[in-house]
Formats: structure tokens, sequence, C-alpha cells
């Protein structure tokens, strides 16, 4: 058995959730992969993944041993790359994850900008406004924004992001301006559960913490349509600066409350270990970090 052939084969797997997935991306049929997997196993004596008819799952075995494949396979492109030369092209294909809108609005545009420069090189870009596991989702790289949990991962932070309160002006025609946090306790509300967990809206004044329950008439998992809601002039919405800037600069939001404003949650680029990392990943390492840098100054 070719063991680095079957360590990438696992390595596919893990990343794609399918046999048949992993085989198309390495030119194998779906055959070869189960013979591929059942050989790795049986020479490792353990299982590590556990399929059933609709999912593929890492077994803690697997998990391990997958860090391990990622950790071999990326010191077997650098020793090739060192072979080559320097002016060897970087290659590979990488997946990352971002939060959704911040994805659009920000990564997308500067994943197209590295492709350009790196035409060896395959991205795919997962937007998901959800904490994803690096190693048990096959992810190389994610961009998070907030205060993160501890954890094995590493974090490189790039800047920061604002909290804001905002609400349409025909909204505060009828309504009126709030000139407190209090103020909200009463008003209708538009949640969007990706920035405010529950129904507690947390606000700061002189330093110290002020927290509102709010009532809302309308809720959604995705900034897109609670924003929407914002601007037909359905309630007040808390949201990340980046989710409703458009529209305030086209002043169909206001924004409100801003010496109310928690401070800004910072935003970060995580990763699992440097020394895992192939090269062509330490290259969007650095590019992200310096782009993004620029773009959250």
């Amino acid at each position: 058995m070719d063991k680095l052939a079957a360590m990438k084969a696992f390595v596919e797997i893990s990343d794609r959730g399918s046999l048949t997935a992993a085989g198309h991306a390495l030119g194998k049929s779906q055959p070869t992969m189960v013979r591929t997997l059942a050989n790795l196993e049986g020479a490792l004596g353990v299982r590590l993944l556990r399929r059933t008819t609709r999912r593929i799952a890492l077994t803690e075995e697997g998990r391990v041993y997958l860090r391990q494949c990622r950790r071999i396979l990326a010191d077997v492109e650098d020793a090739e790359r060192a072979i080559a030369g320097s002016d060897a092209e970087p290659r590979g294909r990488l997946r990352i994850t971002a939060p959704v809108t911040f994805g659009q609005q920000h990564v997308a545009p500067l994943i197209f900008e590295f492709l350009e420069r790196f035409d060896q090189i395959q991205v795919e870009l997962l937007l998901l406004d959800r904490v994803v596991n690096l190693l048990e989702e096959g992810i190389d790289l994610a961009i998070r924004i907030g205060t993160l949990a501890d954890s094995s991962m590493i974090a490189t932070n790039v800047g920061q992001m604002r909290q804001t309160l905002v609400a349409s002006p025909r909204f505060l025609e009828r309504h009126g301006t709030p000139d407190h946090p209090d103020a909200l306790a009463n008003a209708p509300c538009v949640k969007f559960r990706g920035t405010a967990a529950g129904n507690v809206w947390r606000f700061h004044s002189d330093g110290k913490p002020i927290s509102v329950t709010v009532k809302d008439v309308f809720a959604t998992n995705q900034a897109l349509p609670a924003v929407d809601a914002c601007t037909q002039g359905l309630g007040f919405g808390l949201f990340l600066a980046y989710q409703v800037m458009p529209m305030v600069s086209a002043e169909r939001l206001r924004v409100l409350l801003e010496k109310f404003e928690p401070p800004p949650s910072p935003v970060s680029i995580v990763y699992s270990d440097a020394r895992l990392m192939s090269s062509s990943l330490r290259i969007l390492l650095d590019f992200l970090r310096e782009k993004l840098r620029l773009t959250l100054a």
C-alpha cells in the first residue's frame, strides 16, 4: 500500500465528507476509495471514519490521525518545493470559512485577487454564520468576529468591528429617537440571532455594562433579512457595523446611541498549528492578514 497516497485519500474523504466526492477530486473510482480506506484502517488497526447512509464522521482516532496526516503531507509538499527551488509555484486546494455577509463583502474579493496571483491554488470558501470546528470539518483557516473561546487553535488579530444600533428614518418618525438603551425595552425590535444572544441586548455607559431585554417583532438567523426588516421600518436592530454600513451610507438606516456602544469585537484569522501548514496556506494567511488589516484599519 502506498501510505502517502492513502493518507491523501483519507484527508480528501474527511474534507469532502464523501468517498465519491474525494474520488472525483483524486481521479479515482468510488470502489478504489473504499479499498484504500479499508486497507489504511486495516494497517492501523483502528476505525478512522464512521460511515452511515447519510454522512461520514471522524472517530476520535480519525481526528488524531487526520491532524498527523496534514502535518506529514505539508512536510512532503515543503520538501518538494525546496527541491524544486524557490521559484516553484505554490499549489493545492485550501478550504476557508467566514461569516456570510462579511465573507461576501470583504473576504471573497480578496480571494479573487489572491487567485489571480497564484493560479495553481484552488480555494473553497464556505460562508457560514456559525462557529466551525476546523479539524472535524476539514477547514484550513477561519475568519471570526467576536471573542474567541479557549481552544487549541491559533488566532491572529486583524482588526475590530463595532456593534451598532440602527433604525430607519420612517420608523424613527413614528416612534421617536431613543436617548438611552432603556428606551428599547418597550419598543419593537428586529433580532438577528447571529449578533445578539436571546432577547438581551448589551450596551455600555462610562465603562459599565447595560443589559436591556427587548421584544422582537421579527427574528431570523440571517443578517440580510434582518437588515431588510429594519430598512422597511419594522423596528430597531442591533448589528455588526459591516452588516448595515451600505444602508447607513444610503441614508436608509441611521446609527443610534453611539456613545452607548459596547467595546468593538475583535476580528481574527484562526488556524490550527503553524507547523501543520502547507506553503500554500502560509501564503494565503499572510495575504489575508495584510489585506484585512488595511480594510479594517
